[in-house]
């Protein structure tokens, strides 16, 4: 089965911006600007589309349904794409919000997986900073005495950011993005959120966004904590920098750091996500040759045979498994 070029989804929020644009060649949005670019999904009416290839215009479900050894391999019977990979561009602060994990969905929002989700700091202005995680000690009557407050940012632990950073967060971790940072997200094929709180955030004609404190209490693992960046684990390569960022029970994230002319891709019984965040590059398959340019993602199938990537100087890959 050949590479899968994919056409993004752009979604409209009220804290986006225009970095998806100027830095990752997405379409202009002259007013509100696109808060987030679904770049691979396979989610309900959220679908991705074929670009290109035999398979142009076809949704990438049904080539889940069609395909699903050809596509997934080992993970053929999930029926489902198993990964949602996005870019983010946070011009406001984001909601401070949590996510269910898959028995808490299964309660709150039948249908739905949970929501484990991490990031790879792409872009942040100076001073800027996440919330991620509650501060040690805050525990559920604290966090809701301080919900009733409006208050809330005094129970988020907050951490500056820079370029590269890699941030776990599981389900059930309080989060809030900060103003001036766009980033790389891999998660689990869900959209359920709950938001705390929104900063009494409201749109042109003064609606606020609806809030799900009883749901989003329900969710919040308390024993969490703080949560810091993660050390990267570096991978043997002769051709630049392969670090494994993170692996969990959903996903395994890569970033290669291209330095030769040539990166071979081991092959998996398993499709992958390349995403390209730095330079240019060329995906080699037996089907041609791809090229990719930062801000611009394509799907690997379990049976695609051998892959290469050419790379320009400075080309910096996300390569996204699931488990």
């Amino acid at each position: 089965m050949p590479p899968l070029r994919l056409l993004p989804l752009f979604k409209q929020r009220p804290w986006g911006g225009q970095q998806l644009a100027n830095q990752w060649r997405k379409p202009n949005q002259s007013t509100t600007g696109w808060g987030e670019s679904w770049e691979v999904v396979d989610l309900g009416d959220d679908q991705s589309q074929v670009l290109g290839g035999p398979f142009d215009g076809r949704l990438l479900h049904d080539l889940v349904r069609e395909y699903p050894n050809e596509l997934l391999g080992q993970h053929a019977a999930c029926g489902q794409f198993p990964l949602l990979f996005k870019f983010l561009d946070a011009a406001e602060t984001m909601s401070v919000q949590v996510h269910p994990n898959d028995a808490q969905a299964a309660t709150l929002a039948p249908g739905q997986h949970g929501k484990s989700e991490a990031w790879v700091i792409l872009a942040a202005a100076p001073n800027s900073r996440l919330s991620v995680g509650l501060k040690s000690g805050v525990d559920r009557a604290t966090l809701e005495r301080h919900l009733t407050a409006g208050t809330v940012e005094q129970c988020l632990h907050s951490i500056p950011v820079r370029v590269g950073d890699v941030i776990s967060v599981p389900a059930g971790t309080v989060h809030a993005i900060g103003a001036g940072i766009a980033l790389a997200e891999i998660q689990q094929p869900s959209d359920v959120t709950f938001r705390l709180f929104d900063w009494n955030r409201r749109d042109a004609h003064g609606r606020s966004r609806p809030l799900h404190i009883e749901q989003a209490l329900q969710c919040i693992d308390f024993s969490l904590g703080p949560v810091s960046p993660i050390a990267p684990r570096q991978l043997d390569t002769t051709d630049g920098l392969s670090e494994e960022l993170i692996q969990t029970e959903h996903f395994v994230w890569r970033r290669h750091t291209l330095t030769g002319t040539r990166f071979r891709l081991p092959e998996e019984d398993r499709c992958r996500i390349l995403s390209l965040i730095e330079g240019h590059a060329r995906i080699v398959s037996s089907s041609g040759r791809e090229p990719l340019s930062a801000g611009e993602s394509i799907v690997i199938p379990a049976t695609c045979g051998p892959v290469e990537i050419e790379p320009t100087a400075g080309a910096v890959m996300l390569e996204t498994l699931p488990c």
